[in-house]
């Protein structure tokens, strides 16, 4: 009677016991050195307004948030003009009116549909130095 090779086989790797294998050595936690390279991670796209890079040393209140942080909420119309609710990161809402200063840059103006403001641009690379950004009470925002 012939048995098939690969039935054999199988039985005889059945009750054999599998080779020990060696454990591996500890690893030590990966750490970064830059040595004065960029940071691979960061995006290039975005390079002249990414708002981390900025903060190092924000203030406290509507003066330390940044452009791309806050998100219109809802607008007021006062004796003097409009005002605007504006929410940062943190969920605080704060009272904007034009002419006031954020982190990277201004409120231009005010209006009915949002508020359109100038970001100071920190690309060494552009020739822009500012670019307007709209931020909208309802829909998507624009950049210029």
């Amino acid at each position: 009677m012939l048995i098939p090779l690969v039935l054999l086989l199988s039985v005889v790797t059945a009750q054999g016991t599998a080779p020990a294998q060696p454990e591996a050595p500890a690893r030590e936690p990966f750490t970064y050195d830059p040595a004065g390279r960029r940071d691979p991670f960061v995006s290039l796209l975005r390079s002249g307004s990414d708002s981390r890079a900025v903060r190092s040393g924000a203030a406290e209140g509507l003066a330390g948030l940044a452009i791309a942080d806050i998100a219109v909420r809802g607008v007021i119309k006062s004796r003097d003009g409009y005002l605007a609710i504006v929410q940062g990161p943190d969920t605080k809402t704060y009272l904007v009116r034009p002419d006031d200063r954020l982190l990277d840059g201004t409120v231009k103006s005010i209006t009915p549909a949002g508020m359109v403001l100038l970001q100071e641009v920190s690309d060494p690379l552009s020739l822009v130095t500012q670019k307007e950004v709209r931020k909208l009470l309802r829909g998507t925002e624009e950049g210029k």
